[in-house]
């Protein structure tokens, strides 16, 4: 497993690994300058130009700077010429140690810093408990060390780049802008959070011997090919379509026609033995042939959703129902959301407008329909969703970090999955990250496409939770490789069912 922990979460496992097992910081120290140091030396050695140039530090004085001064000592004693820049306001007793290590050992310090000469630049100004605004200072050592990745440094950070928030990647003023972030001991949440995945470049881990105090589930669960592959359910040889179970999509309105399609393909691409379109009576026929595998059933006359229990009925012996997505908000779709919850007893799925009519029709009873629906629920909101669903505001919601849909999961009793750039899984107790994907999913259709994942898995027979994280991974994936075709402008949602084959191809394999 790989863990992503909060600011609070790191500091408490330094201490532990410091006073409880024993380990000097100054080793620490060590160790992370040394990672530090063999990063550089790879980013030099892909230049091929090693000999002629060098590596520059810009260390602050707290123990991120400490790391810096001991990367540049032992690039230093490698052969490499490796200097530092200097900016304290304080400085931590193990950085004034390495400090002294350095210029013993020949290393210059800079009070400022140089504009030119150096192939890789290595951030250790601030580390991962910087919050608020920069000083004066340091912001014109951000603007310098963005001047250089500009000229064509390479720009490593350590930790996290400084000016980014370590709990949320909230970026007040401004922030470095980093190829590479080596995160120490554990991958830190704002890398991946708000503008943090923007600044952070390819995210490294190193691990310097630093143990996590508290059992591994307090830690939130960076999604991984292996991690995704253990939650694959297998597929028997010896089966047939009822084996892998029964998916009810229901979707769509003369306005949202794509959103019931694009749910119904991508649960039919993700292993549901049968897939069931409902949708209005009227835009049933627009179905007919663009997804043969698929049944079609109408969920009522006319043009839009309108609930009757009659109808609503035929969807309760299905393994899973995927809801909302396209069907417009209106007192009948949230209608129809409250009789699933009071009636159904598989797996539900509420996604887009199914969520944002509970919320704008149903808001001040939604605590106690989910406190006695009688279905397994994931709701998977985006961030504006989840806003109108919670009652929160998006700054409060995103300020939250890794915990942001923890509480609502846990007071109603249900998954939720809160989409964004990097997204947040919980069920109240587990915390997933997934980082898999790219900008080209920011487009309309998209979200529908990942409904229909889910729907298709836990039709298989994942858990609600366990669909999700696979889902959102594998679609992920499927924009990844996609983008290696056609790039991420070209990207639509239709590609990210076209590639979803090879996504579980590349996740099964590990």
């Amino acid at each position: 497993m790989e863990y992503v922990l909060t600011n609070a979460q790191m500091r408490a496992a330094d201490e532990y690994t410091i006073h409880t097992l024993g380990v000097p910081a100054a080793e620490l120290m060590e160790r992370a300058g040394r990672a530090l140091a063999d990063e550089a030396e790879r980013l030099l050695d892909l230049r091929g130009k090693r000999i002629r140039e060098r590596v520059l530090c810009v260390c602050g004085g707290g123990n991120n700077g400490g790391d810096g001064f001991v990367c540049a000592r032992l690039l230093h004693a490698r052969g490499v010429e490796a200097d530092v820049v200097f900016f304290a306001e304080k400085t931590s007793a193990e950085c004034r140690v390495a400090k002294e290590k350095f210029t013993a050992a020949g290393g210059r310090i800079y009070a400022e810093t140089p504009l030119t000469g150096y192939a890789v630049v290595v951030d250790c100004l601030l580390g991962t408990g910087f919050h608020g605004t920069l000083s004066p200072a340091f912001v014109r050592a951000v603007h310098a060390i963005n001047a250089l990745g500009k000229a064509g440094a390479k720009v490593l950070s350590a930790d996290i780049p400084s000016g980014v928030n370590g709990d949320n990647g909230r970026v007040e003023s401004v922030a470095v802008l980093a190829d590479e972030t080596l995160c120490i001991g554990e991958k830190k949440a704002g890398v991946y959070l708000g503008d943090g995945i923007d600044y952070a470049g390819k995210t490294l881990r190193a691990d310097i011997g630093i143990s996590l105090p508290e059992p591994l589930e307090t830690y939130a669960v960076l999604l991984t090919d292996k991690c995704v592959k253990a939650l694959l359910p297998r597929r028997k040889r010896h089966s047939h379509k009822g084996t892998f179970g029964r998916a009810a999509i229901v979707a769509g309105s003369v306005e949202y026609t794509g959103a019931a399609y694009l749910a119904t393909a991508a649960c039919l691409r993700a292993g549901a033995g049968y897939t069931t379109l409902f949708a209005p009576a009227d835009i049933l026929p627009y179905y007919m042939l663009k997804a043969p595998e698929a049944l079609l059933q109408p969920l009522c006359e006319g043009k839009r959703a309108v609930f009757s229990e009659e109808r609503f009925s035929k969807l309760l012996a299905y393994d899973c129902i995927a809801y909302g997505m396209g069907m417009g908000v209106s007192e009948e779709v949230a209608k129809g959301a409250e009789y699933l919850l009071g009636a159904y007893t598989g797996k539900l799925l509420l996604d887009a407008d199914g969520l944002n009519s509970l919320a704008a029709y149903k808001s001040e009873a939604l605590k106690e329909l989910f406190k006695r629906k009688t279905c397994d629920v994931l709701i998977t909101p985006h961030v504006k969703e989840f806003s109108r669903l919670s009652g929160e505001d998006v700054a409060s919601i995103t300020e939250q970090g890794l915990f942001a849909p923890v509480k609502f999961a846990k007071e109603h009793g249900v998954h939720v999955l809160l989409k964004n750039a990097v997204s947040l899984l919980s069920d109240g107790e587990r915390k997933y990250v997934n980082a898999a994907g790219n900008s080209g999913q920011a487009k309309g259709g998209s979200g529908d496409v990942l409904a229909g994942a889910i729907a298709g898995l836990c039709a298989s027979g994942l858990s609600p939770f366990d669909g999700a994280c696979v889902a959102a991974y594998v679609v992920g994936k499927a924009a990844e490789l996609a983008c290696e075709k056609i790039g991420e402008y070209s990207l639509t949602a239709s590609d990210l069912i076209a590639y979803m084959g090879a996504s579980f191809l590349t996740v099964s394999r590990g």
